[in-house]
């Protein structure tokens, strides 16, 4: 089970965007909690990014909704850990 770490840009997009669409607020939070199981897991479309993205990598959790992040290592425990950057519609976050 990974560890999520979410940055204070993804708290405040998070934030914004359950604001705008509070019909989502539980698909995210299925979604991240599927994260911390398999971040590969169909569903969630996981891929990498091109670009001024290139080396982070992104996923789905909704028609219209991303969540953006990286997949790092806990220098201590030596666990990996998923840093979530930012999350919102498709044209928000790209």
């Amino acid at each position: 089970m990974r560890k999520l770490v979410l940055t204070s840009r993804f708290k405040k997009s998070l934030k914004k965007f359950i604001k705008r669409n509070q019909y989502l607020q539980t698909q995210i939070e299925e979604t991240l909690k599927q994260m911390e199981i398999d971040i590969f897991a169909p569903n969630l479309a996981t891929h990498k990014l091109k670009g001024e993205f290139y080396g982070l990598r992104a996923c789905t959790c909704g028609y219209d909704c991303r969540i953006i992040f990286s997949i790092e290592k806990d220098i201590e425990t030596d666990q990996e850990i998923l840093v979530l950057l930012n999350i919102g519609s498709h044209d928000e976050v790209y």
